[in-house]
């Protein structure tokens, strides 16, 4: 006679999962935390806790279990959490979060503000009030964070900037001038907006970078179109990449 198929995790791996769970108190769980136990009994345990009320699924995979405080019931560590989110998910800071990183801003933006390539990020595990900007190009995947954060910057044309026109395009200026970044970012350049390959284009050629790559970045524009740089209109050359303003443009040398 055929029995059903065993479904419930082992009752020795539950109680010993429950019994770790219940002796480290309010802590962030994730399955790989039971790697010498097997994983789909690991799985199901959690998930079973998670219906019973002794965790709190916040995101697949992971778990939270709370203790109780004067004010309530404790709450996750926000470090704790960023740091499961980026060990799974490549992000980058956007908005105020890349101009503060970047040194356009002393500002601490009230709310943090980043981009990933995903469409999607575990809400419980960024934050409420984390603003979140999705489906980034996936080449984004292979830049640092600060490539990445002065791509951002310039997607957004240096609105978040503190800096005068002229200081904050001279800024960029060093900071595109360092450790090869001009060429990690012309790299992905194909994949930014028209404006962004232009600006890219008006700082390599103050640089004196690679003139088959400016050339490159040149072609790839509609020789029709003028591009909205914002205060980056101060970047030199800014007109010569098709800027539509070039009153500031000129001023810096």
């Amino acid at each position: 006679m055929e029995t059903a198929p065993h479904r419930q995790s082992n009752p020795s791996t539950a109680g010993e999962i429950r019994h770790r769970v219940e002796r480290d108190g309010d802590k962030l769980w994730c399955t790989n935390d039971f790697d010498d136990l097997p994983h789909q009994a690991v799985a199901q345990s959690l998930s079973r806790m998670s219906r019973s009320g002794e965790l709190k699924r916040l995101s697949k995979g992971v778990y939270y279990r709370s203790r109780k405080t004067v004010f309530g019931e404790s709450k996750p560590n926000p470090s704790a959490l960023h740091q499961l989110l980026t060990k799974d998910h490549t992000v980058f800071p956007a908005g105020i979060t890349a101009a503060n990183l970047l040194g356009f801003t002393s500002q601490n933006p009230a709310r943090t503000e980043l981009a990933t390539t995903a469409r999607s990020l575990p809400r419980m595990l960024l934050g409420k009030d984390t603003v979140l900007h999705t489906r980034r190009p996936e080449a984004w995947n292979s830049l640092t964070t600060e490539c990445a954060a002065l791509l951002d910057f310039m997607r957004t044309r240096g609105v978040s900037t503190e800096l005068t026109s002229h200081d904050t395009a001279k800024r960029l200026l060093v900071l595109i001038g360092q450790s090869n970044r001009w060429e990690q970012l012309t790299q992905v350049a194909s994949t930014e907006p028209p404006r962004v390959r232009a600006m890219l284009g008006a700082i390599g050629e103050h640089l004196d970078c690679d003139p088959s790559v400016l050339t490159h970045l040149r072609q790839s524009l509609n020789p029709a179109s003028t591009f909205d740089f914002g205060i980056l209109s101060a970047l030199p050359n800014a007109h010569a990449w098709q800027s539509k303003t070039s009153s500031i443009g000129n001023r810096l040398g």
